[in-house]
């Protein structure tokens, strides 16, 4: 895996796919154009090039992340490896276990059942509808 030995900068969506923030490198580079990836608080391009000590506000779903960038990488390796090339701060660390107990506490909003009624759900949608 190419480190920071090896390079001085590397663009941010390179990095944010090295670092397992987006799940492949056209997710990461929409992210950035759609403004959820700042560096210091700024909006970037994606071809915008990272460096060592850099501040990143990276929104991941309904997640806010705000890293340091510690190690820099052009290649997806091992969730380790991509662990290693940032540190998170401990606001953001606290913020985001505060959303997931509200979530957890709050349930899934959404209800529990997903997409088609099953067989015994439509039988009691059709009862009901009768009357009886």
């Amino acid at each position: 895996m190419a480190h920071s030995e090896m390079h001085e900068r590397v663009r941010i969506d390179k990095w944010l796919w090295a670092a397992r923030f987006y799940k492949t490198r056209a997710l990461a580079q929409a992210a950035v154009v759609a403004g959820k990836v700042k560096l210091h608080d700024e909006r970037i391009k994606p071809a915008k090039e990272v460096r060592i000590g850099d501040v990143l506000a990276i929104r991941v779903g309904e997640f806010t992340w705000s890293v340091t960038v510690k190690a820099l990488a052009e290649h997806r390796g091992p969730a380790e490896v991509a662990r290693k090339l940032y540190e998170e701060s401990a606001e953001s660390i606290a913020q985001r276990m505060a959303q997931i107990a509200d979530r957890k506490a709050f349930g899934n909003l959404a209800g529990e059942r997903k997409g088609r009624p099953t067989k015994r759900e439509r039988r009691q949608i059709i009862k009901f509808r009768e009357g009886s």
